[in-house]
Protein backbone atom coordinates (compact mmCIF):
# COMPACT_ATOMS: atom_id res chain seq x y z
CA UNK A 1 0.00 0.00 0.00
CA UNK A 2 1.56 3.67 -1.18
CA UNK A 3 2.04 6.10 1.72
CA UNK A 4 1.20 9.56 0.29
CA UNK A 5 0.45 12.98 1.90
CA UNK A 6 -2.71 14.61 1.49
CA UNK A 7 -1.82 16.44 -2.11
CA UNK A 8 -0.89 13.22 -3.67
CA UNK A 9 -3.92 11.60 -2.22
CA UNK A 10 -5.56 14.11 -4.34
CA UNK A 11 -3.55 13.89 -7.39
CA UNK A 12 -4.19 10.10 -7.51
CA UNK A 13 -7.40 10.75 -7.06
CA UNK A 14 -8.05 13.02 -10.17
CA UNK A 15 -6.09 10.30 -12.31
CA UNK A 16 -8.27 7.50 -11.02
CA UNK A 17 -11.22 9.19 -11.95
CA UNK A 18 -10.10 10.15 -15.62
CA UNK A 19 -7.96 6.80 -16.49
CA UNK A 20 -11.16 5.49 -18.20
CA UNK A 21 -11.67 8.67 -20.26
CA UNK A 22 -7.87 8.57 -20.99
CA UNK A 23 -7.78 6.73 -24.92
CA UNK A 24 -10.88 9.27 -26.02
CA UNK A 25 -8.50 12.16 -24.97
CA UNK A 26 -5.21 10.45 -26.77
CA UNK A 27 -7.62 9.93 -29.96
CA UNK A 28 -8.86 13.37 -29.66
CA UNK A 29 -4.99 14.38 -29.79
CA UNK A 30 -3.63 11.77 -31.75
CA UNK A 31 -1.26 14.15 -33.82
CA UNK A 32 0.51 15.59 -30.79
CA UNK A 33 0.81 11.85 -29.15
CA UNK A 34 2.08 11.01 -32.56
CA UNK A 35 5.30 13.71 -32.80
CA UNK A 36 5.67 12.45 -28.70
CA UNK A 37 6.28 8.90 -30.02
CA UNK A 38 8.38 10.21 -32.75
CA UNK A 39 10.67 11.77 -30.81
CA UNK A 40 11.03 8.73 -28.34
CA UNK A 41 11.33 6.91 -31.16
CA UNK A 42 13.95 8.44 -32.51
CA UNK A 43 16.01 8.97 -29.11
CA UNK A 44 15.77 5.10 -28.13
CA UNK A 45 16.82 1.94 -30.25
CA UNK A 46 14.67 -1.09 -30.52
CA UNK A 47 15.34 -4.13 -28.27
CA UNK A 48 16.33 -1.52 -25.67
CA UNK A 49 15.70 -1.84 -21.95
CA UNK A 50 13.46 1.01 -20.91
CA UNK A 51 11.47 2.46 -17.70
CA UNK A 52 9.01 5.02 -17.92
CA UNK A 53 7.63 6.60 -14.84
CA UNK A 54 4.13 7.83 -14.96
CA UNK A 55 3.55 5.54 -18.01
CA UNK A 56 -0.16 6.04 -18.09
CA UNK A 57 -1.64 3.02 -20.43
CA UNK A 58 1.43 2.85 -21.65
CA UNK A 59 0.87 3.97 -24.90
CA UNK A 60 4.74 5.53 -25.03
CA UNK A 61 6.45 2.96 -23.44
CA UNK A 62 5.02 0.10 -26.31
CA UNK A 63 5.75 2.23 -29.21
CA UNK A 64 9.70 2.12 -28.28
CA UNK A 65 9.77 -1.74 -29.32
CA UNK A 66 11.62 -2.29 -25.96
CA UNK A 67 13.53 -5.96 -25.19
CA UNK A 68 12.32 -5.25 -21.73
CA UNK A 69 9.74 -2.83 -21.07
CA UNK A 70 8.59 -1.82 -17.31
CA UNK A 71 6.00 0.87 -16.78
CA UNK A 72 5.53 2.63 -13.14
CA UNK A 73 2.35 4.67 -12.17
CA UNK A 74 1.09 5.76 -8.79
CA UNK A 75 -2.10 5.24 -10.35
CA UNK A 76 -3.73 1.97 -9.86
CA UNK A 77 -6.61 2.32 -12.63
CA UNK A 78 -3.61 3.52 -15.43
CA UNK A 79 -1.53 0.58 -13.95
CA UNK A 80 -4.52 -2.39 -15.16
CA UNK A 81 -5.72 -0.40 -18.27
CA UNK A 82 -1.69 -1.15 -19.42
CA UNK A 83 -1.61 -4.42 -17.99
CA UNK A 84 -4.28 -5.11 -20.63
CA UNK A 85 -2.90 -3.33 -23.57
CA UNK A 86 0.19 -4.46 -23.23
CA UNK A 87 0.65 -7.90 -21.29
CA UNK A 88 3.89 -7.94 -22.75
CA UNK A 89 5.26 -5.50 -20.78
CA UNK A 90 5.35 -5.50 -16.93
CA UNK A 91 3.51 -2.20 -15.41
CA UNK A 92 4.10 -1.75 -11.73
CA UNK A 93 1.86 0.79 -9.28
CA UNK A 94 4.83 2.38 -7.69
CA UNK A 95 5.45 6.56 -6.30
CA UNK A 96 8.78 7.30 -8.44
CA UNK A 97 9.88 9.19 -4.92
CA UNK A 98 10.08 5.48 -3.44
CA UNK A 99 11.09 3.67 -6.20
CA UNK A 100 12.18 0.00 -5.50
CA UNK A 101 12.76 -1.71 -8.38
CA UNK A 102 16.55 -3.67 -8.02
CA UNK A 103 17.74 -3.41 -11.75
CA UNK A 104 19.14 -0.85 -13.99
CA UNK A 105 18.03 0.65 -17.63
CA UNK A 106 19.29 1.90 -20.61
CA UNK A 107 16.69 4.50 -20.69
CA UNK A 108 14.45 5.79 -18.81
CA UNK A 109 11.40 8.28 -20.22
CA UNK A 110 9.10 11.19 -17.77
CA UNK A 111 7.26 12.41 -20.24
CA UNK A 112 4.54 14.75 -18.98
CA UNK A 113 4.60 13.83 -15.72
CA UNK A 114 6.63 15.88 -13.45
CA UNK A 115 3.75 18.30 -12.58
CA UNK A 116 2.25 15.84 -10.87
CA UNK A 117 5.30 15.35 -8.56
CA UNK A 118 5.29 16.68 -5.20
CA UNK A 119 9.56 16.68 -4.61
CA UNK A 120 10.90 16.37 -8.07
CA UNK A 121 14.57 16.58 -6.80
CA UNK A 122 13.73 13.22 -4.82
CA UNK A 123 12.44 11.76 -7.86
CA UNK A 124 15.55 12.32 -9.78
CA UNK A 125 17.88 10.94 -6.64
CA UNK A 126 15.56 8.09 -6.94
CA UNK A 127 16.19 7.34 -10.80
CA UNK A 128 19.68 7.12 -10.44
CA UNK A 129 19.20 3.79 -8.20
CA UNK A 130 17.83 2.31 -11.74
CA UNK A 131 20.27 3.93 -13.89
CA UNK A 132 23.95 3.38 -15.07
CA UNK A 133 26.37 5.75 -16.41
CA UNK A 134 25.31 5.06 -19.91
CA UNK A 135 21.77 5.21 -19.09
CA UNK A 136 19.84 8.18 -20.67
CA UNK A 137 16.82 9.92 -19.02
CA UNK A 138 14.44 11.40 -21.50
CA UNK A 139 12.25 14.22 -20.01
CA UNK A 140 9.53 16.25 -21.92
CA UNK A 141 7.31 18.90 -20.64
CA UNK A 142 4.75 21.79 -21.75
CA UNK A 143 5.95 24.66 -21.96
CA UNK A 144 4.54 27.04 -19.51
CA UNK A 145 3.59 30.04 -22.31
CA UNK A 146 1.05 27.26 -23.34
CA UNK A 147 -0.71 27.04 -19.65
CA UNK A 148 -3.42 29.37 -20.00
CA UNK A 149 -4.81 27.58 -23.49
CA UNK A 150 -4.11 23.99 -22.04
CA UNK A 151 -6.15 25.49 -19.35
CA UNK A 152 -9.12 26.25 -21.93
CA UNK A 153 -8.63 22.75 -23.67
CA UNK A 154 -9.57 21.10 -20.51
CA UNK A 155 -12.59 23.00 -19.68
CA UNK A 156 -13.69 22.28 -23.03
CA UNK A 157 -13.22 18.65 -22.67
CA UNK A 158 -10.46 18.78 -25.56
CA UNK A 159 -7.54 17.74 -23.01
CA UNK A 160 -6.96 15.24 -20.56
CA UNK A 161 -7.72 17.35 -17.24
CA UNK A 162 -4.50 17.34 -14.71
CA UNK A 163 -3.92 18.40 -11.36
CA UNK A 164 -0.86 19.90 -11.29
CA UNK A 165 1.62 20.18 -8.20
CA UNK A 166 3.89 22.60 -10.29
CA UNK A 167 4.90 24.03 -13.30
CA UNK A 168 8.67 24.11 -13.60
CA UNK A 169 10.44 24.93 -17.38
CA UNK A 170 13.61 23.74 -18.71
CA UNK A 171 15.93 25.94 -16.96
CA UNK A 172 13.89 24.80 -13.47
CA UNK A 173 14.20 21.06 -14.49
CA UNK A 174 18.04 21.48 -15.31
CA UNK A 175 18.80 23.14 -11.92
CA UNK A 176 17.01 20.21 -10.38
CA UNK A 177 18.55 17.48 -12.27
CA UNK A 178 22.24 19.66 -11.98
CA UNK A 179 21.77 19.12 -7.44
CA UNK A 180 21.61 15.87 -8.69
CA UNK A 181 24.14 15.31 -10.20
CA UNK A 182 23.19 14.50 -13.40
CA UNK A 183 24.74 15.95 -16.83
CA UNK A 184 22.31 17.82 -19.79
CA UNK A 185 23.28 16.30 -23.00
CA UNK A 186 20.84 17.94 -25.01
CA UNK A 187 18.23 20.57 -24.44
CA UNK A 188 15.12 21.94 -26.57
CA UNK A 189 11.79 22.18 -28.10
CA UNK A 190 9.81 21.49 -30.60
CA UNK A 191 6.06 20.96 -31.92
CA UNK A 192 4.43 24.41 -32.34
CA UNK A 193 1.45 23.89 -33.57
CA UNK A 194 -0.80 20.68 -31.58
CA UNK A 195 -3.50 19.78 -34.31
CA UNK A 196 -3.08 18.74 -37.91
CA UNK A 197 -3.90 21.22 -40.61
CA UNK A 198 -2.57 19.77 -44.10
CA UNK A 199 0.70 21.38 -45.42
CA UNK A 200 0.23 24.28 -42.46
CA UNK A 201 0.86 21.80 -39.97
CA UNK A 202 4.15 20.61 -41.59
CA UNK A 203 5.53 24.15 -42.37
CA UNK A 204 5.07 25.26 -38.56
CA UNK A 205 6.19 22.29 -37.24
CA UNK A 206 8.96 21.26 -39.54
CA UNK A 207 10.15 24.36 -40.00
CA UNK A 208 9.12 27.19 -37.99
CA UNK A 209 9.34 25.22 -35.13
CA UNK A 210 13.44 24.96 -35.37
CA UNK A 211 13.72 28.67 -35.79
CA UNK A 212 14.52 31.47 -33.01
CA UNK A 213 11.62 33.42 -31.36
CA UNK A 214 9.45 30.47 -32.67
CA UNK A 215 11.18 27.61 -30.88
CA UNK A 216 10.52 29.46 -27.73
CA UNK A 217 7.15 29.22 -28.43
CA UNK A 218 6.81 25.48 -29.22
CA UNK A 219 4.87 23.04 -26.67
CA UNK A 220 6.83 20.69 -25.79
CA UNK A 221 10.15 21.39 -23.97
CA UNK A 222 12.50 18.38 -23.57
CA UNK A 223 15.74 17.40 -21.93
CA UNK A 224 18.18 14.39 -22.01
CA UNK A 225 20.42 13.55 -19.36
CA UNK A 226 23.17 11.37 -17.97
CA UNK A 227 24.24 10.45 -14.43
CA UNK A 228 27.87 11.59 -13.62
CA UNK A 229 28.02 10.63 -10.06
CA UNK A 230 28.12 7.02 -11.01
CA UNK A 231 31.26 7.18 -12.77
CA UNK A 232 33.82 5.13 -10.36
CA UNK A 233 35.77 2.80 -13.11
CA UNK A 234 39.51 3.07 -12.51
CA UNK A 235 40.86 5.38 -15.90
CA UNK A 236 44.38 3.16 -15.92
CA UNK A 237 42.00 -0.33 -16.39
CA UNK A 238 40.97 0.74 -20.00
CA UNK A 239 43.05 0.12 -23.01
CA UNK A 240 43.44 2.23 -26.08
CA UNK A 241 43.79 1.83 -30.15
CA UNK A 242 45.30 4.93 -31.75
CA UNK A 243 44.16 4.73 -35.72
CA UNK A 244 46.28 6.74 -38.27
CA UNK A 245 44.87 7.11 -41.63
CA UNK A 246 47.84 7.32 -43.79
CA UNK A 247 48.12 8.27 -47.13
CA UNK A 248 51.20 10.07 -48.92
CA UNK A 249 52.75 10.28 -45.33
CA UNK A 250 55.54 8.76 -45.76
CA UNK A 251 57.71 11.17 -43.75
CA UNK A 252 55.28 11.08 -40.97
CA UNK A 253 55.11 7.48 -40.02
CA UNK A 254 58.29 7.14 -37.92
CA UNK A 255 57.30 10.31 -35.90
CA UNK A 256 54.22 9.39 -35.13
CA UNK A 257 55.05 6.05 -33.91
CA UNK A 258 57.96 8.01 -31.74
CA UNK A 259 55.30 10.33 -30.64
CA UNK A 260 52.27 8.90 -30.06
CA UNK A 261 52.58 8.31 -25.97
CA UNK A 262 51.43 5.18 -23.75
CA UNK A 263 47.95 5.48 -22.25
CA UNK A 264 46.18 3.31 -19.69
CA UNK A 265 46.95 -0.48 -19.28
CA UNK A 266 47.80 -0.80 -23.09
CA UNK A 267 48.29 1.07 -26.11
CA UNK A 268 48.16 -0.27 -29.91
CA UNK A 269 48.61 2.11 -32.60
CA UNK A 270 46.93 1.00 -36.32
CA UNK A 271 48.34 2.68 -39.26
CA UNK A 272 45.76 2.08 -42.02
CA UNK A 273 47.51 2.72 -45.62
CA UNK A 274 45.11 4.42 -48.05
CA UNK A 275 47.02 3.26 -51.54
CA UNK A 276 49.88 6.27 -51.65
CA UNK A 277 52.35 6.98 -54.03
CA UNK A 278 55.38 8.12 -52.35
CA UNK A 279 56.30 4.68 -50.29
CA UNK A 280 54.20 5.44 -47.24
CA UNK A 281 53.06 1.51 -47.14
CA UNK A 282 56.84 0.64 -47.77
CA UNK A 283 57.37 2.87 -44.78
CA UNK A 284 55.10 1.43 -42.46
CA UNK A 285 55.63 -1.92 -43.01
CA UNK A 286 59.46 -1.18 -42.56
CA UNK A 287 58.34 1.43 -39.35
CA UNK A 288 55.96 -1.83 -37.87
CA UNK A 289 58.72 -4.68 -38.04
CA UNK A 290 61.61 -2.06 -36.54
CA UNK A 291 59.43 -1.24 -33.72
CA UNK A 292 57.70 -4.27 -33.37
CA UNK A 293 60.06 -5.81 -30.31
CA UNK A 294 59.21 -2.45 -27.95
CA UNK A 295 55.58 -1.43 -29.55
CA UNK A 296 51.84 -3.06 -30.76
CA UNK A 297 52.43 -1.29 -33.73
CA UNK A 298 50.63 -2.77 -36.86
CA UNK A 299 49.31 -1.54 -40.05
CA UNK A 300 46.43 -2.84 -42.84
CA UNK A 301 46.02 -1.46 -46.22
CA UNK A 302 41.95 0.08 -46.84
CA UNK A 303 39.82 -1.30 -49.34
CA UNK A 304 38.01 1.50 -50.62
CA UNK A 305 39.17 5.21 -50.65
CA UNK A 306 38.48 7.65 -48.32
CA UNK A 307 39.52 9.02 -44.76
CA UNK A 308 36.00 7.43 -43.59
CA UNK A 309 37.05 4.25 -45.22
CA UNK A 310 40.50 3.99 -43.58
CA UNK A 311 39.21 5.19 -39.87
CA UNK A 312 36.32 2.21 -40.26
CA UNK A 313 38.39 -0.25 -41.27
CA UNK A 314 41.38 0.85 -38.53
CA UNK A 315 38.15 1.10 -35.68
CA UNK A 316 37.06 -3.29 -37.24
CA UNK A 317 40.51 -3.94 -36.13
CA UNK A 318 41.13 -2.60 -32.95
CA UNK A 319 41.55 -4.60 -30.08
CA UNK A 320 41.22 -1.25 -27.16
CA UNK A 321 38.60 -0.09 -25.08
CA UNK A 322 39.24 3.70 -26.11
CA UNK A 323 39.08 4.25 -30.10
CA UNK A 324 41.41 7.15 -30.84
CA UNK A 325 41.95 9.11 -34.78
CA UNK A 326 45.17 10.62 -35.30
CA UNK A 327 45.83 12.73 -38.58
CA UNK A 328 49.23 11.34 -40.06
CA UNK A 329 50.09 14.76 -40.96
CA UNK A 330 50.81 15.35 -37.14
CA UNK A 331 49.35 18.38 -37.17
CA UNK A 332 47.57 17.73 -33.93
CA UNK A 333 50.80 16.70 -31.66
CA UNK A 334 50.26 13.26 -30.46
CA UNK A 335 51.46 14.39 -27.04
CA UNK A 336 48.17 15.83 -26.87
CA UNK A 337 46.48 12.52 -26.41
CA UNK A 338 46.38 11.58 -22.78
CA UNK A 339 43.84 14.50 -22.72
CA UNK A 340 41.45 12.82 -24.89
CA UNK A 341 42.17 9.58 -22.74
CA UNK A 342 41.90 11.25 -19.77
CA UNK A 343 38.59 13.26 -20.48
CA UNK A 344 36.74 9.88 -21.83
CA UNK A 345 38.47 7.46 -19.27
CA UNK A 346 37.32 9.81 -16.16
CA UNK A 347 33.61 9.82 -17.76
CA UNK A 348 33.69 13.78 -18.59
CA UNK A 349 32.64 13.03 -21.88
CA UNK A 350 31.98 10.20 -24.18
CA UNK A 351 32.79 12.07 -27.65
CA UNK A 352 36.07 13.97 -27.59
CA UNK A 353 36.61 15.74 -30.62
CA UNK A 354 39.56 18.09 -31.16
CA UNK A 355 39.64 21.99 -31.42
CA UNK A 356 41.94 23.97 -33.41
CA UNK A 357 40.26 27.53 -33.35
CA UNK A 358 41.00 28.24 -29.62
CA UNK A 359 44.59 28.58 -28.76
CA UNK A 360 46.15 30.91 -31.52
CA UNK A 361 46.85 28.68 -35.03
CA UNK A 362 50.81 28.19 -36.13
CA UNK A 363 51.77 29.72 -39.23
CA UNK A 364 50.58 28.57 -42.53
CA UNK A 365 48.80 26.08 -40.20
CA UNK A 366 45.20 26.94 -41.82
CA UNK A 367 44.34 29.10 -44.46
CA UNK A 368 41.69 31.72 -44.13
CA UNK A 369 39.09 31.02 -45.60
CA UNK A 370 39.50 27.07 -44.11
CA UNK A 371 38.57 29.26 -40.75
CA UNK A 372 36.18 30.94 -41.97
CA UNK A 373 34.43 27.86 -43.13
CA UNK A 374 35.26 26.15 -39.96
CA UNK A 375 33.58 28.54 -37.77
CA UNK A 376 30.09 28.74 -40.27
CA UNK A 377 30.05 25.17 -39.99
CA UNK A 378 30.62 24.79 -35.95
CA UNK A 379 27.40 27.46 -35.71
CA UNK A 380 25.28 25.36 -38.13
CA UNK A 381 26.32 22.29 -36.36
CA UNK A 382 25.71 23.47 -32.99
CA UNK A 383 22.52 24.45 -33.86
CA UNK A 384 21.66 21.02 -35.40
CA UNK A 385 23.14 18.87 -32.67
CA UNK A 386 21.78 20.60 -29.72
CA UNK A 387 25.41 20.19 -28.29
CA UNK A 388 28.13 22.93 -28.91
CA UNK A 389 31.03 22.13 -31.22
CA UNK A 390 33.01 24.39 -32.24
CA UNK A 391 35.41 22.70 -34.86
CA UNK A 392 33.75 19.55 -36.70
CA UNK A 393 36.48 19.02 -38.93
CA UNK A 394 39.44 18.44 -36.34
CA UNK A 395 40.69 15.05 -37.41
CA UNK A 396 41.19 13.81 -33.70
CA UNK A 397 38.01 12.53 -32.05
CA UNK A 398 37.80 9.39 -29.44
CA UNK A 399 35.10 7.26 -28.88
CA UNK A 400 34.75 4.16 -26.52
CA UNK A 401 34.50 0.84 -28.49
CA UNK A 402 31.32 0.05 -27.31
CA UNK A 403 29.78 3.12 -28.44
CA UNK A 404 30.97 2.83 -31.64
CA UNK A 405 29.74 -0.74 -32.11
CA UNK A 406 26.17 0.65 -31.15
CA UNK A 407 27.58 4.06 -33.98
CA UNK A 408 28.02 1.17 -36.59
CA UNK A 409 25.03 -0.72 -35.91
CA UNK A 410 22.30 2.14 -36.26
CA UNK A 411 24.87 3.42 -39.22
CA UNK A 412 22.01 3.02 -41.96
CA UNK A 413 19.74 5.87 -40.53
CA UNK A 414 22.25 8.23 -42.33
CA UNK A 415 23.99 5.81 -44.55
CA UNK A 416 27.64 5.92 -45.69
CA UNK A 417 27.54 9.56 -47.38
CA UNK A 418 31.00 11.21 -45.79
CA UNK A 419 34.47 10.47 -47.12
CA UNK A 420 35.98 12.23 -44.19
CA UNK A 421 34.86 9.96 -41.27
CA UNK A 422 34.11 13.18 -39.03
CA UNK A 423 30.45 13.13 -39.73
CA UNK A 424 29.61 9.56 -40.03
CA UNK A 425 31.23 9.73 -36.13
CA UNK A 426 29.16 13.24 -35.04
CA UNK A 427 26.10 12.16 -36.44
CA UNK A 428 25.84 8.89 -35.17
CA UNK A 429 27.42 10.56 -31.80
CA UNK A 430 24.52 13.01 -31.90
CA UNK A 431 22.19 10.00 -32.63
CA UNK A 432 23.26 8.06 -29.29
CA UNK A 433 22.63 11.06 -27.38
CA UNK A 434 26.60 10.88 -26.57
CA UNK A 435 27.99 13.52 -24.01
CA UNK A 436 30.38 15.64 -26.47
CA UNK A 437 33.05 17.27 -25.35
CA UNK A 438 35.55 19.68 -27.18
CA UNK A 439 39.44 19.56 -26.07
CA UNK A 440 41.33 22.23 -27.45
CA UNK A 441 44.99 21.41 -29.09
CA UNK A 442 47.70 23.57 -30.91
CA UNK A 443 47.38 23.20 -34.60
CA UNK A 444 50.41 23.16 -36.15
CA UNK A 445 51.62 23.52 -39.36
CA UNK A 446 52.40 20.25 -41.29
CA UNK A 447 56.21 19.63 -41.79
CA UNK A 448 56.11 16.91 -44.82
CA UNK A 449 53.48 16.20 -47.55
CA UNK A 450 50.56 18.51 -48.31
CA UNK A 451 47.09 18.28 -47.72
CA UNK A 452 44.61 15.94 -49.02
CA UNK A 453 41.49 18.34 -48.55
CA UNK A 454 40.04 20.35 -51.26
CA UNK A 455 38.76 23.77 -50.28
CA UNK A 456 35.79 24.22 -52.38
CA UNK A 457 34.84 20.97 -53.61
CA UNK A 458 34.82 19.81 -49.87
CA UNK A 459 33.42 22.25 -48.70
CA UNK A 460 30.41 22.17 -51.49
CA UNK A 461 30.28 18.00 -49.90
CA UNK A 462 30.19 19.74 -46.58
CA UNK A 463 27.37 21.71 -47.00
CA UNK A 464 25.30 19.36 -48.23
CA UNK A 465 25.97 17.21 -45.98
CA UNK A 466 24.78 19.99 -43.02
CA UNK A 467 21.38 20.17 -45.07
CA UNK A 468 21.42 16.54 -44.80
CA UNK A 469 21.69 16.43 -41.15
CA UNK A 470 19.43 19.19 -40.51
CA UNK A 471 16.31 16.83 -41.92
CA UNK A 472 17.59 13.72 -40.36
CA UNK A 473 18.12 15.15 -37.19
CA UNK A 474 16.25 18.36 -36.52
CA UNK A 475 13.31 17.38 -38.92
CA UNK A 476 11.96 14.04 -36.95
Amino acid sequence: MLQLSQNKIKVVESIENIASRREDFIRKNKYYYEDLIKFFKYNIPEGSSVLEIGCGTGDILNSVSPKRGVGIDISSSMISIAQKKYPHLEFIQMDCENITLNEKFNFIIVSDTLGYLEDIQKAFAEIKRVATPDTRIIITCHNFLWGPFLKIAELLHLKMPQMRLNWLNLEDISSLLYLENFDIIKKGRRFLFPKYLPVISWLLNTLLAHLPFFNFLCITGYIIARPIALISADPQELSVSVVVPARNEKGNIEHAVKRIPHMGKHTEIIFVEGHSTDGTLEEIQRVCAAYADRLDVKYAVQDGKGKCDAVQKGFDLAKGDILMILDADLTVPPEDLPRFYNAIATGKGEFINGSRLVYPLEKQAMQFLNILGNKCFSLVFSWILEQRIKDTLCGTKVIKKINYEKLKANREYFGNFDPFGDFDLIFGASKLNLKLVEIPIRYRARDYGTTNISRFKHGWLLLKMCLFAMVKIKFI
